[in-house]
């Protein structure tokens, strides 16, 4: 069965170097290419990822997330950012090159914004080519904030790594029961990935099924999709794929279900055939 892992990066310092506008660096246990990526896909049964531009490491750079994927042979597919004042002929470079969407960290202050007027360029160039905009942060406030940008933006929404709630303010968090409420009164996706980022006990990551149910029945499970986050950018402990994935079965025990999840609706979003 054809399956999509919708998150993950990709480094090759053969090929390119890092960049000046970085957001953070990339450690050497964190390195990773695009062919190393593919063939953790096929130990673990999947045929196809998304590879994601996460500001760290080559920056706003998207050169060698288009070359990963013009070699894979249409089993990878990219998330880009987007800095303002990109030129046409370079987002028509994009959208040919697998390219299917533009990513806003929130809680970073070198991302490309999604605030304001610069913000407000880039989703309506991201309308005009059809993309969507995929949302990350670290805290719920950040959302809260976002919320009427990203009501009125007249594109798909991706919010990445199940929202990042803080466990330690439990299901009725204010910023997590926003992302609820988004997930009731719009077509927004939500991301079952990066429990390893707000997971409080570690693998098996127990402490986080509650969440992940309640974004399962609030978004349904037609609007849910799943990343591994590999190769585990700054993880607080050892991350490994497996465990991961086993999460997943876990919370949504059904195969039914879970092909959903990791076939048609990332294949109906990410435009990717079997």
């Amino acid at each position: 069965m054809p399956a999509v892992d919708s998150h993950a990066h990709a480094f090759d310092l053969t090929r390119q170097g890092w960049g000046g506008d970085r957001g953070f660096d990339i450690q050497p246990n964190e390195l990773g290419t695009a062919r190393q990526f593919l063939h953790v896909l096929a130990c673990h049964g999947f045929t196809h990822g998304v590879l994601i531009n996460p500001l760290g490491g080559y920056g706003a750079d998207n050169t060698y997330m288009l070359e990963a994927i013009r070699d894979a042979g249409g089993r990878l597919k990219g998330v880009a950012l987007l800095p303002d004042g990109t030129p046409e002929a370079e987002i028509r470079r994009m959208v040919e090159g697998g390219i299917v969407g533009i990513r806003f960290n929130l809680d970073f202050p070198t991302s490309p914004p999604l605030l304001g007027p610069v913000g407000e360029r880039a989703l309506a160039r991201a309308r005009e080519v059809g993309w969507f905009a995929q949302i990350h942060y670290h805290h719920g406030a950040s959302v809260i904030q976002a919320l009427p940008a990203l009501r009125a933006a007249k594109l798909p929404i991706i919010i990445d790594h199940a929202g990042r709630p803080e466990l330690e303010g439990g299901l009725q968090q204010k910023g997590f029961q926003a992302l609820l409420e988004l997930g009731r009164s719009s077509d927004a996706v939500i991301k079952l990935s990066g429990v390893f980022r707000f997971s409080q006990t570690g693998s098996p990551y127990e402490d986080t099924d509650p969440y992940l149910a309640a974004l399962i029945g609030a978004f349904g499970i037609d609007r849910c999709i799943w990343g591994s986050d590999w190769p585990f950018l700054r993880a607080k402990a050892r991350t490994d794929y497996g465990p991961l994935l086993a999460a997943l079965h876990r919370v949504i025990p059904d195969s039914a279900e879970r092909e959903k999840v990791l076939w048609a609706n990332p294949a109906r979003l990410f435009r990717m055939h079997a």
